[in-house]
């Protein structure tokens, strides 16, 4: 009797957890969509990669049958995908009022922004990071001292390239921007340092998009175990940096300037823990936001031999008009690149390295008839308007000509 009794209410009460997951309280209508399986919710078909320069096929079908907003659940969150350029505008505009910056949990557990570090880590980079990556990478660094140093390493790589018989161009490309990067991060020499750090953070990389289950045996715990290996490295430079800062004063990178910096109680900004996490998250965007179009880059032009050729009668005419066709580049000769930003911003536009931007909701958020409730997460899907036929004409094609336009 008992074993009936117990039986009928789990039932019930797995029928009225089912029906709350399908439909979530909210003090309006939400936008329409599916929420999917419990805890997993709709996360396998997101993690399903593409091969195809359009949108995400998780994306793309439901904005066909659901329209530009549609809700869904990614790994037991609740979250409103935005195509629509208005909304997304808007939430842009509202940053730190209705919504908040935030990473899914394998990011947040990579990176380790969680709990106060999160809020640390956020509001410390925006005040001071920015301005000393700047100081290091920005336009006016890049104009004075390093265009030359760019160049020899891609002159560097080229040729070491051209001694192979295939070349991985993704996985190189990453090597070649991270060991360049690195060095002026924290003063790292891919020559002679006896570990291989970009093969470790390739390797933490790989299970990124992995399901955030921590058991070991899945990819998601070896990508955290070769996290903290690559944190070690990181620790074990810092703290050397910190026990003789004489002997590296002269360095000058980013980490001898973050350890430095003071704010206005004549205090240190970050804590070496906080610069090793900062080393770490600057470390992992170099390592792959400029690989991934690179390589695209070599595939479109090798798929459209017109762009190519006048791309290469470009840097032709360049050399032409130098007394020396072996001297270094110029400010002014990278300047007057114009087809090849064409090229860039054409390959940015087709191939965005993020599916979108990850944002929290703090206040409920209504537009057109719908509520996107607070707590909730929104994915600004900002590569569906480069996408849109009515944003450009036959979006889907490999086009450098058409900012022409823009140039005007």
């Amino acid at each position: 009797m008992w074993a009936v009794v117990a039986g009928a209410v789990a039932v019930i009460t797995i029928i009225y957890s089912l029906r709350q997951w399908r439909n979530p309280e909210c003090n309006g209508v939400l936008p329409p969509g599916s929420m999917g399986l419990p805890f997993i919710g709709e996360s396998l078909e997101l993690l399903v990669r593409s091969y195809s320069l359009d949108l995400h096929p998780f994306i793309k079908k439901r904005v066909q049958r659901y329209g530009a907003i549609f809700r869904t659940s990614l790994i037991g969150r609740p979250v409103v995908v935005s195509t629509d350029p208005e909304l997304n505008h808007l939430i842009a505009r509202q940053e730190g009022r209705l919504v908040e910056m935030w990473y899914l949990d394998s990011f947040s557990k990579l990176l380790k922004m969680e709990g106060e570090n999160k809020i640390s880590m956020l509001g410390l980079i925006h005040k001071h990071t920015r301005s000393i990556a700047l100081n290091h990478f920005g336009a006016d660094r890049i104009k004075k001292s390093l265009l030359p140093q760019i160049e020899h390493c891609v002159n560097k790589t080229l040729r070491e390239w051209s001694r192979q018989p295939s070349v991985e161009v993704k996985r190189a490309a990453s090597v070649m921007t991270f060991d360049f990067s690195a060095k002026y991060l924290f003063g790292y020499d891919a020559e002679k340092s006896p570990v291989n750090m970009s093969e470790k953070l390739s390797n933490t990389l790989k299970s990124l998009m992995s399901f955030p289950l921590n058991i070991p045996g899945t990819a998601y715990h070896k990508c955290l175990k070769d996290r903290e290996e690559f944190l070690n490295m990181l620790r074990n430079i810092t703290e050397e940096r910190l026990a003789s800062p004489e002997k590296h004063r002269s360095t000058g990178d980013f980490l001898d300037q973050a350890i430095n910096i003071e704010g206005d109680n004549d205090q240190k900004v970050f804590s070496s823990e906080l610069i090793i996490n900062i080393l770490f998250a600057l470390s992992f965007v170099s390592f792959d936001s400029i690989s991934t179009p690179l390589s695209l880059t070599i595939k479109l032009l090798a798929d459209h031999p017109s762009v190519l050729q006048e791309l290469t009668a470009e840097h032709e005419e360049i050399l032409k008009k130098r007394e020396n066709p072996n001297a270094i580049l110029t400010w002014d000769e990278y300047k007057s690149m114009t087809f090849t930003l064409y090229v860039i911003n054409e390959t940015l536009r087709l191939g965005f390295v993020a599916p979108g931007l990850l944002r929290k909701v703090l206040k409920d958020i209504e537009y057109k008839g719908y509520t996107i409730p607070v707590g909730w997460t929104v994915i600004l899907a900002n590569p569906a308007l480069h996408l849109h036929p009515n944003t450009y004409n036959d979006p889907l094609t490999f086009n450098p000509w058409r900012w022409k336009v823009f140039a005007l």
